[in-house]
């Protein structure tokens, strides 16, 4: 068994494609992603805010103030139109980004005018900050209207306060900054780590049972004296290696990058929120990951061992990342928790736990159930795999 796996091993170490997705894919991706996601996110917004909008503005005359003070404004261009005309079609057309509508009742002296109700056309199903900048000029025409009326009644400042909001309701929050941003950030990490590691095996899974087959080499390998159950389990140790290296590197690879990126970017919250998840936590989340990848070597070298070509197995094994997702999902839908069934729900236990671990409210108690589960179906998909690779009409389909 032992002999197969080291001479597995060695084919797997000379091929470049498994070792990129077994090593720096995971070291790569987080920062990666992290880069490119802030990068363009920033970029979109900067450029949403600073984009010259073509506006025109319908009963002007009613609103000077505001007239004027978007006149002056460099990043809005004023065009003229006609009042008849459709205004949803001028801005489809994209003649105006924006028009304004001003009521006839709009008034400085609010007390006699009453509320105007100030009407804003645009298009906003894409990120452009219309209304967000259209809201700033008018509501420095609210704060002056506003502060008129307080003179007129002669209200004090604490009654002017009271008036505006005579109930504040105040959120106290008895969450830590950790369990915050680890209810945030928890869900996403276990989608990363699950598709990273399923994909680390994939490859010699692959590559250890259909390529065998195409290359001719499989039919050596059964005549030899080595009883069939150590052959599968000598594939199974090269495949779950080639998994838990991707776990171990993914692990590790978001403590040090998290921890890089927050000491570079100076961002005080995400130094607190890296350093207080202790080592523990990360070596928990790696040591889950073992019965994990038990699973996905098991179930990824039966494909293999079924499948006809390379290609007919990398077909079913795509399916494969599908079912591995759902699991996932249910681990970040609202109410599901690491409590009562969710425990013995495989994948989805631990996609749970990670998240606790990183929030830094995990139940210790719950780890017997989570490693029992997983484990208890990592052994019987490892006994499957031995009874499928001996059968005869699988291997030779």
């Amino acid at each position: 068994m032992w002999l197969v796996f080291l001479k597995e091993l060695k084919e797997l170490v000379r091929d470049r494609k498994t070792l990129f997705f077994m090593i720096a894919l995971p070291i790569l991706v987080f920062p990666l992603i992290i880069g490119v996601v802030g990068y363009f996110s920033t970029k979109a917004i900067e450029d949403a805010q600073t984009k010259v909008l073509s506006y025109a503005i319908v009963g002007g005359q009613y609103a000077p103030a505001i007239n004027q003070k978007m006149s002056e404004t460099e990043v809005f261009n004023l065009v003229d139109i006609d009042e008849n005309q459709n205004f949803n079609q001028l801005i489809s057309e994209g003649t105006v980004d924006f028009i304004l509508e001003i009521p006839a009742n709009y008034s400085d002296q609010v007390l006699d005018s009453g509320q105007a109700i100030v009407k804003l056309y645009l298009n906003d199903s894409g990120l452009n900050l219309v209304f967000n900048r259209v809201d700033e000029i008018v509501k420095e025409q609210v704060k002056i209207q506003r502060e008129l009326a307080f003179d007129t009644l002669g209200l004090n400042e604490q009654q002017q306060k009271a008036l505006l909001r005579p109930i504040v309701l105040e959120k106290v929050n008895t969450a830590d900054n950790r369990e915050n941003w680890g209810e945030k950030i928890g869900g996403m990490v276990p989608y990363f780590i699950f598709i990273l590691c399923l994909q680390g095996a994939m490859f010699p899974a692959t590559d250890l049972g259909a390529g065998e087959k195409e290359r001719g080499t499989l039919e050596t390998l059964l005549i030899s004296p080595t009883e069939r159950y150590k052959l599968v389990l000598g594939k199974f140790f090269t495949v779950a290696f080639a998994g838990l290296t991707a776990a171990l590197i993914t692990v590790s690879s978001m403590a040090i990058w998290g921890l890089i990126l927050s000491q570079g970017m100076a961002i005080e919250f995400v130094v607190n929120f890296m350093s207080s998840i202790g080592a523990i936590d990360f070596v928990l989340m790696f040591l889950m990951l073992v019965p994990v990848v038990a699973i996905f070597a098991s179930v990824l070298l039966s494909l293999s061992i079924y499948a006809r070509s390379f290609k007919e197995a990398q077909s079913y094994m795509g399916t494969l990342v599908i079912l591995v997702i759902i699991p996932i999902i249910l681990a970040a839908l609202p109410g599901v928790e690491l409590k009562g069934g969710w425990a013995w729900v495989p994948l989805t236990n631990v996609a749970l736990a990670i998240k606790e671990l990183i929030k830094g409210t995990m139940d210790y108690f719950q780890l017997f159930a989570i490693f029992g589960s997983t484990a208890i179906i990592a052994a019987a998909l490892i006994a499957f795999c031995i009874y499928w690779f001996n059968k005869e009409k699988v291997l030779f389909r």
